[in-house]
């Protein structure tokens, strides 16, 4: 039986969606396909999705709003190695967050094959950006909107999505799979290689 998309329920069809891509491609999977698989009818599906590769738009979301809650948890009297490696404790992660990820590797190893992805893909990171921004304008008691506060989230989010595509590759297509420490510590070296202003390590807040 069909349902209606309730709160909440992008993300379903998100799921399914990407099920389905990383099984027939993007061009192999129909609407009609993405709307049985979420459990919805097809005028629903068109109803809240503009078109098939906007289906996968909530999961790439969901992903960058995780990181940017992570993002905004960031102690100040901590370097970015340390911050990683609390912020991605998997003993502390659900098994719905787990399998999320491991959706969203598999889709962002593909994207060389699957460009329709990339726009959405693209967006999500435009939204860490954002997040990025405020985060290390919080850490050095700067506005977000400052020209060099938005130079080096730009900077430092375009390195975390280099390693998030190259790792994600290595991965799927050849069994490369690195463990967490590993991931953290490629990833804490991106950030501070590509960080324009001094973040990455400890600060200590100006009196008031």
């Amino acid at each position: 039986m069909s349902r209606t998309v309730r709160e909440g329920a992008h993300i379903d069809v998100a799921r399914s969606a990407a099920r389905l891509f990383l099984e027939k491609g993007v061009t192999g999977t129909s609407g009609d396909e993405i709307a049985e698989a979420a459990g919805i009818s097809k005028r629903t599906l068109w109803r809240y999705f503009r078109t098939k590769k906007s289906c996968i738009e909530p999961l790439f979301a969901l992903t960058s709003q995780r990181l940017a809650e992570k993002l905004k948890n960031w102690p100040l009297d901590i370097s970015v190695e340390r911050f990683l490696e609390l912020a991605y404790d998997f003993s502390k992660i659900d098994a719905q967050e787990i399998e999320d990820s491991r959706l969203a590797v598999h889709l962002i190893a593909r994207l060389e094959e699957e460009p329709a992805l990339l726009e959405p893909f693209f967006m999500a990171t435009r939204m860490t950006e954002i997040t990025m921004a405020g985060v290390i304008a919080s850490r050095l008691d700067l506005s977000p909107t400052d020209f060099e506060v938005r130079l080096c989230a730009a900077t430092v989010v375009a390195a975390m999505r280099i390693i998030d595509e190259s790792i994600s590759r290595a991965a799927v297509k050849y069994g490369q799979i690195p463990t967490v420490a590993e991931t953290n510590d490629r990833l804490a070296q991106a950030i501070r290689r590509a960080s324009t202003l001094p973040f990455c390590d400890p600060i200590t807040p100006r009196p008031r």
